[in-house]
C-alpha cells in the first residue's frame, strides 16, 4: 500500500529494506534474469542508430527547454485541451488530486473504473482513494494485474512485477482471479502464453463493462492539447477508446511543446524501454470527438512537488524523465536490492533522486534515497535524456549532511540528517582541515606509512559497518608526495 504522497508505508529506509532484500536469493535470481536480458536487447536496438547521441542531445534540450518556459507551454496546453471539448484541472499535491478525481467518477454515477499503468496515478495512491469512496480501480496492464491481484507493490518502472517469476504468477492468478471477476482456468500452467491468456480473458469483461477510463499519459503536445500513451499490450487503447468517461492525471512535466518534439521521444523512448524500434501501440486523443472513443474527457495537472524541484538547479534535471527505466536496468544496487528497497513508487537511480525531491528529504526513507547508489555512472550512460543522476545524488547528499529548512508547497520542512551523519560531518571537517594544512597533512601519511603493520583489518565504532564488506585499503610504505619528492617523478625502478 501508499500513502498519499506516495511512499510505501511502514516501510524502513534504504539500508535495512536493502539489507534484507539481498538475502533474498530467489528475488536476486529473478532481478539479475530480468535486468540482463531487457539491458542486452536495448543495448543492440540503441546500436541501430547512427544518431542515437544526437538524439540524446535533442530530448535533453527540448526539455530544458520546456522545463525554463513550463508557465507558458501548462498555459498553451489548457487553451487547446479546452478548445478540444477536454476540461482541465489543476492539483497543488496529491490530496487534492485524489478528491479531483474522485468526484468526477462519482458524477458519472459509476462505482469502478478501469485504469491504464500510470506511475502518476500510484505516486498519489489514487486507488487507495478511490477504494476508501467505495469506487473500484482495476489495473490492466498486464503486469499491474500481477501486483494488484497479489496484493503487492510495484518494483520497476517499466515492469513492476519484474520481482515474480512465473510460476508464482500463476499461483496468484488461480489463486486470486476469482476474487476480482472472471476466475483463472482450470489446470493454469506457467507458460507465457497460457498466463496471457488468462489475463485476457479476465480482462475483457471490465473493458467491455466499464464506462469510465483512468490513464496517465507519456506525453502532452502543448499546441495542439494532444495525450500520448505508448504501451505494448493493446490494453492502454482499451481503456483510451471504450470508456464513456476518460479522465487523466499526467504531472506538468510530461509537456513537449510540439509535434515535432514528439519525434526524437518516439524513437528514444521504446528503443530505451522495452528495446522495440517502436511501441506497438502509439495512442493519441486530443478533447473529445462526437461518436467516436471517450465523450467526455478530464485532464487532471499534477505538481506534488514539481514546482519545487523545477527552482533546483541542479535537481530540476531529474524532470526530464520520460520514464523508460533504462537505469534501473544497468544499476548494480537496483539489481541486487531490487525496487522494494527505496520506498516508493519510483525506484532505481531516477528513484532515488526523483522520490526526495518531490516528496523532501525530512523522512529517514528520502534522506536515505541519494545514497542508494555507488556513483558508478551507468545511469547516465544510458539515460535518453542524459539526466546526470550521480551529479543529482551527491547534491541531494550534501543538502541531506547539511540540513535545513526549506519550503515545499507553502509549508517549512525540516530536513534532518539520517542516522550517521553527525559522524560523517565530523569526518569531513576534519579531512578539509587535514588537506588545508600541509605540513599535517604530510607528517600524517608519514607516520601511517610507519606504522602500516600495526593497522587492524577493520575500522572500529561506526567505522565496523563499512569494513564488513570491504576490505581496508592497506597503507602503501611510501606516500605519493614523499615518493615525488625522492624521484621527481621518474620511473627509478626502471
Amino acid at each position: 500500500m501508499t500513502g498519499t504522497s506516495g511512499t510505501f508505508v511502514g516501510m524502513p529506509a534504504f539500508p535495512k529494506a536493502a539489507h534484507d532484500a539481498v538475502r533474498d536469493t530467489t528475488l536476486r535470481a529473478n532481478l539479475k534474469h530480468a535486468t540482463h536480458t531487457i539491458r542486452d536487447k536495448r543495448a543492440r536496438a540503441v546500436a541501430e542508430l547512427d544518431d542515437w547521441a544526437a538524439l540524446r542531445d535533442a530530448g535533453k534540450q527540448i526539455k530544458d527547454h520546456t522545463l525554463r518556459h513550463l508557465e507558458h507551454y501548462l498555459v498553451q496546453l489548457e487553451e487547446s485541451v479546452t478548445a478540444a471539448g477536454g476540461t482541465v484541472h489543476w492539483a497543488a499535491d496529491a490530496d487534492e488530486a485524489n478528491r479531483i478525481v474522485t468526484r468526477l467518477v462519482r458524477e458519472t454515477g459509476e462505482s469502478e473504473v478501469v485504469k491504464v499503468k500510470s506511475m502518476a496515478t500510484q505516486e498519489i495512491g489514487l486507488n487507495e482513494a478511490l477504494e476508501e469512496a467505495g469506487i473500484s480501480a482495476y489495473e490492466t496492464d498486464l503486469a499491474e494485474l500481477i501486483v494488484q491481484l497479489g496484493k503487492d507493490r510495484p518494483s520497476h518502472i517499466l515492469v513492476p512485477a519484474i520481482h515474480r517469476n512465473r510460476g508464482e504468477i500463476r499461483d496468484i492468478f488461480a489463486k486470486e482471479m476469482a476474487s476480482w471477476g472472471r476466475p483463472a482456468p482450470e489446470g493454469l500452467s506457467d507458460t507465457p502464453a497460457e498466463l496471457a491468456e488468462a489475463a485476457r480473458l479476465h480482462l475483457r469483461e471490465k473493458f467491455l463493462r466499464a464506462k469510465v477510463g483512468v490513464s496517465g499519459a507519456n506525453f502532452m503536445v502543448a499546441e495542439t492539447g494532444t495525450l500520448v500513451v505508448v504501451e505494448s499490450e493493446g490494453n492502454g487503447r482499451m481503456c483510451l477508446t471504450l470508456p464513456e468517461t476518460l479522465i487523466s492525471v499526467v504531472g506538468i512535466e510530461k509537456i513537449v511543446p510540439t509535434w515535432r518534439d514528439l519525434e526524437v521521444f518516439l524513437q528514444t523512448l521504446p528503443r530505451s524501454s522495452t528495446a522495440e524500434r517502436m511501441n506497438p501501440y502509439t495512442s493519441t486523443w486530443t478533447g473529445t470527438t462526437d461518436g467516436d472513443g471517450p465523450q467526455t474527457f478530464h485532464l487532471v495537472l499534477l505538481d506534488n512537488g514539481r514546482t519545487d524541484t523545477l527552482a533546483d538547479e541542479v535537481g530540476r534535471q531529474a524532470l526530464r524523465c520520460i520514464r523508460c527505466s533504462a537505469c534501473l536496468n544497468v544499476c548494480p544496487v537496483y539489481e541486487r536490492a531490487g525496487g522494494h528497497a527505496y520506498g516508493s513508487v519510483y525506484p532505481g537511480p531516477i528513484g532515488a533522486i526523483l522520490s526526495p525531491q518531490l516528496r523532501g528529504t525530512a523522512s529517514e526513507i528520502d534522506a536515505s534515497l541519494p545514497y542508494a547508489s555507488s556513483l558508478c555512472g551507468a545511469c547516465y550512460e544510458v539515460c535518453p535524456v542524459a539526466i546526470d543522476i550521480p551529479e543529482v545524488l551527491v547534491h541531494l547528499r550534501e543538502r541531506v549532511v547539511q540540513g535545513g529548512d526549506v519550503t515545499r508547497r507553502g509549508a517549512k520542512v525540516t530536513l534532518k540528517p539520517a542516522k550517521g551523519h553527525a559522524a560523517e560531518r565530523a569526518a569531513m571537517r576534519a579531512a578539509r582541515w587535514t588537506f588545508t594544512h600541509p605540513g599535517a597533512l604530510a607528517a600524517g601519511q608519514r607516520l601511517a606509512a610507519r606504522t602500516r603493520r600495526l593497522h587492524p583489518r577493520t575500522l572500529p565504532g561506526p567505522g565496523r559497518a563499512w569494513t564488513a564488506t570491504r576490505d581496508l585499503p592497506q597503507v602503501p610504505a611510501e606516500s605519493f608526495r614523499d615518493w615525488w619528492q625522492r624521484t621527481g617523478g621518474k620511473d627509478v625502478s626502471a
